[in-house]
Formats: C-alpha cells, sequence, structure tokens
C-alpha cells in the first residue's frame, strides 16, 4: 500500500488514498492503523488519514480520521489541511485538483479549504472554514441539564493529588474542554497531569480533548492532549474551541484573527462576530512516500 507522511505544527499523519478500493463500513483497520503510527514498529505518526470518494454532491472527496490508539475521531483540523494539500499537489495516486478552494466531506460535516499557493504553485498553508462552532451540552456531549457549558466546575485525579478546574465546552465536531490557567502556571505540565482524567471523565460518553491554555499579551499559549493520542504538537479543532471559548469567556475578542500559540507553532484562529464559523489557517508539508508490506509481521501480527 502506497502512504504520504504528512504533518501539519508537528502533528502528523499517514495519508492513504482510498478512492480506487472498495468502500467498507471501516475501510481502516484500527489494530493495523494503531500499528502504523507506532514510532518503533510503524511509520510513526499521531493518526492515519484516509481519503476516499465524496460523500455529498460537489465536494471532491472525503477524509476519514483513525487516531494513533486505533479510535476514530470525528475530524482533525491539522488532518483537513494536509489531505487539501495533497489533493491540491497530486501527490496522491488520482491527480491534482488544482482548485483554489477544496470542498472536503468529514464527520464533522462538508469544510470548504482555501489553498494558500506559493510561487511554485504547491500549496504553503490553508485556511479552512470549520463550521459552527456547538456550545450546548448535548452537541458536544456531555452529561448533566441543559444549556451551555461556560466556566463549569469539574474536579479531576491527578497523579499525585485532585485538582479543581473550570471548563468551557465547545465542539466543532469533536468534542472539546478547555481550562484556561494562570500566568505563574504551565499549561503543559498540567495537560501531562490533568488530561487523561479530563479525557475519560464519566460526564463526556465519548471521551473529550482536553485544551490547557494561557492568554498572554493577546495571542493564547495552548497545549492539548488529543483524544485517543495523549499531548501533540498541534490540534487544529482544539486551536479552534479554545479561541471560541476565550471569546465566549472575554478573553480575546471575536472578529479578527488570534494567534495560537501551541508547541509546534502557531495557528491563525477567527471566530466570527456573531459565531455562525470558525476560520482556521496554518500549514501543511509533505515529509515522505513510501510504500508499506501489511503482511509484514510488524504491521499485521
Amino acid at each position: 500500500m502506497r502512504f504520504f507522511k504528512y504533518e501539519g505544527l508537528g502533528n502528523d499523519f499517514v495519508v492513504v488514498d482510498l478512492r480506487e478500493g472498495p468502500i467498507t463500513p471501516s475501510p481502516i483497520d484500527p489494530e493495523i492503523a494503531a500499528r502504523l503510527c507506532d514510532r518503533h514498529r510503524g511509520v510513526g505518526a499521531d493518526g492515519v488519514l484516509g481519503v476516499l470518494p465524496p460523500a455529498s454532491p460537489g465536494a471532491d472527496a472525503r477524509m476519514i480520521v483513525i487516531n494513533a490508539d486505533g479510535s476514530e475521531a470525528e475530524m482533525c483540523g491539522n488532518g483537513i489541511r494536509c489531505v487539501a494539500k495533497a489533493l491540491h499537489d497530486g501527490a496522491l495516486p488520482g491527480g491534482a485538483i488544482q482548485k483554489a478552494t477544496l470542498a472536503i466531506d468529514t464527520g464533522a460535516g462538508r469544510l470548504d479549504c482555501r489553498v494558500l499557493a506559493g510561487a511554485d504553485g504547491l500549496c504553503e498553508s490553508v485556511a479552512v472554514d470549520m463550521g459552527r462552532p456547538r456550545m450546548e451540552r448535548a452537541e458536544l456531549p456531555m452529561q448533566g441539564p441543559a444549556g451551555g457549558v461556560l466556566d463549569e466546575a469539574i474536579e479531576l485525579a491527578g497523579p499525585r493529588e485532585a485538582r479543581r478546574f473550570s471548563i468551557t465546552g465547545v465542539s466543532m465536531g469533536n468534542p472539546h474542554a478547555v481550562i484556561f490557567v494562570g500566568d505563574g502556571e504551565d499549561p503543559r505540565g498540567l495537560a501531562e497531569q490533568f488530561g487523561p482524567a479530563l479525557e475519560r471523565h464519566p460526564s463526556f460518553p465519548r471521551r473529550t480533548n482536553a485544551e490547557f491554555a494561557r492568554v498572554r499579551g493577546g495571542r493564547i499559549e495552548l497545549v492539548v492532549w488529543e483524544r485517543g493520542c495523549g499531548i501533540t504538537l498541534a490540534c487544529g479543532t482544539g486551536a479552534c474551541a479554545t479561541a471560541v471559548a476565550a471569546t465566549l469567556t472575554g478573553r480575546a475578542p471575536r472578529g479578527r484573527e488570534i494567534t495560537v500559540e501551541l508547541p509546534g507553532g502557531p495557528l491563525g484562529i477567527t471566530v466570527a462576530q456573531d459565531l455562525s464559523s470558525v476560520t482556521m489557517r496554518g500549514p501543511a508539508r509533505l515529509v515522505f512516500s513510501g510504500e508499506l508490506d501489511l503482511c509484514a509481521p510488524a504491521i499485521a501480527s
């Protein structure tokens, strides 16, 4: 099987073109995906992205996301930029789709990806209309009374102690629980300690992504504990959800681009004044390509 390794701000993926094969309910086996993501015995990645024929009229392709643990995610912000670049530049066997805007179907709906090309005509970055953020508890989903989740108290058990936090819930087609921390606190250390407990908190029936953010000088510093992956260098949907949470809690403005600093680099996030959409702008890069022997012991056993 031919594969392509892409990364967006260090969030890395194995991309496979499945448009010519048979379409089945689970076109990527979860166990094989987990082995491909193994950084010692596989290719190494945060997830596997499958490119399939479009599911809606007028779309250019469909993307499915399998996390490093074999679970399926509804959406991946860094991943969709990588898929848009692969489609635009013609890296995949199906040839280039050199359109200014590509429409890609995802588990979170159809999303428009505006390609920003360099002097060589190849995609350098992608601006994605991520759609409407969802703030209702049932849309996350999260257990509890109807309404939004805004600075709601939650107790999390860490490896050394339990601690109480305030979370704001936002769905970008996948669930996010955002925690804002003070200047003297370390988002990375808190994500390592309390991210696992928040991901699997019983209030979230489908688990959740956990964001630990600090606002400084008009920028948001963010570390994300991703559902099914752990800490990654970047999370596109997490950056979008955090920017939305920042506007909801008065920490950031709407209508202009907010810089979200992730361990792998910055993303530009714009939250519409009326909360009707969120735009994410950031890079994508082809790292290498190769062929996989799916019968090899490290992959198939």
